[in-house]
């Protein structure tokens, strides 16, 4: 189908250029959306007739998206999930679910808005673009955590996963058992460093 797009939209053209989508994609999404219009003859005079008012509403819809960015940039909300040890999460984070925790953290925004090129699976962080408007795209920060605790751990860059922590157990006892290495090293040298001593005593004292 050739639409007009009434708005920039990525990967396909500026306001007012006829591109072809596909059916669906324009009969669920750009016309309900008020995004496009089917490229008619009299679509094309009217876009063409309103185009200054049309080009003035999108600047001042791109100016409220930019004051809403400056505050919606870098914000960082938790999502709670069952998980296994090693982080894959029993079912998945949606786009539904990222809306729902941002509009708790008090930005009220729509599943559409929601920059997710698929469904998200394991724990961790996990940095999420917000379409605001089409040419303002705040990032946001999905925690996603098996409690609140470990989602406080995994914001301060700890690893919460049962393979992650096995590593660093096994990295510890590794250490542990260097350090207890050079400890057993150090003190067969002070024995040997006695004998050797007793040695040369008893050489001096041949009568003792």
């Amino acid at each position: 189908m050739q639409v007009i797009l009434l708005e920039r939209i990525g990967r396909l053209g500026q306001m007012g250029d006829v591109v072809t989508v596909k059916d669906g994609y324009a009969r669920n999404f750009l016309l309900p959306q008020g995004k496009a219009l089917r490229a008619t003859k009299a679509n094309r005079e009217h876009f063409e007739s309103q185009r200054a008012q049309l080009e003035a509403h999108n600047l001042e819809r791109k100016s409220e998206a930019e004051a809403v960015a400056v505050k919606l940039d870098g914000l960082s909300v938790i999502i709670i999930r069952q998980a296994g040890e090693a982080g894959q999460l029993y079912g998945s984070v949606s786009t539904r679910d990222i809306a729902g925790a941002v509009t708790e953290g008090g930005f009220s925004i729509e599943r559409c808005q929601v920059m997710l090129d698929r469904p998200i699976k394991t724990l961790g962080l996990h940095d999420i673009r917000i379409a605001l408007h089409a040419e303002v795209m705040p990032h946001v920060i999905i925690n996603v955590a098996r409690s609140a605790d470990e989602a406080a751990r995994q914001a301060r860059g700890e690893e919460v996963t049962g393979k992650a922590m096995e590593d660093a157990q096994e990295a510890e006892d590794a250490e542990a058992a260097r350090r207890a290495a050079e400890e057993l090293f150090e003190e067969g040298a002070k024995v040997e460093e006695l004998a050797e001593a007793a040695e040369e005593t008893e050489e001096e004292q041949p009568g003792a």
